[in-house]
């Protein structure tokens, strides 16, 4: 599942558009980092809270993915996102993990933390459902 769940992540042009990075897969849990740049930022410095919800999204998405059996797909029903507080730093880092997977329908929660993962900016609680993946051929 650590393969495919890279190979999909690979797939997001906007991952890429924002140079954000996989930093670790496990059952049930995903964490993503995204560096700074002028790219990801809003007119203040700090990072954009649209880049924040999607790497935390995303994160959030692949953890329920590591949890789905084969030949199914996840995608984002609902989410919620509280900024805590503006973004500074020289990177994001975004963890999901599965609060609970059920057959449809799993709840994550995700985090959003400064490079050094000490400064929580921002949490969310999502829910995915999975999708069987012919549905997208």
């Amino acid at each position: 599942m650590k393969a495919n769940a890279i190979e999909q992540f690979g797939k997001q042009g906007l991952m890429s558009l924002l140079n954000a990075q996989v930093r670790s897969i496990e059952e049930g849990k995903v964490v993503i980092e995204c560096p700074y740049s002028e790219i990801v930022s809003q007119q203040h410095g700090f990072f954009h809270a649209g880049v924040m919800t999607s790497i935390v999204d995303t994160a959030c998405g692949f953890a329920a993915f590591t949890l789905m059996p084969e030949g199914y797909e996840v995608l984002s029903v609902e989410f919620k996102m509280n900024l805590l507080k503006p973004a500074k730093s020289d990177a994001i880092v975004a963890v999901g993990q599965v609060l609970q997977a059920g057959k449809t329908l799993t709840v994550c929660e995700g985090f959003v933390y400064d490079a050094t993962m000490q400064k929580l900016f921002a949490k969310m609680t999502a829910t995915m459902i999975a999708v069987p993946s012919s549905k997208f051929l």
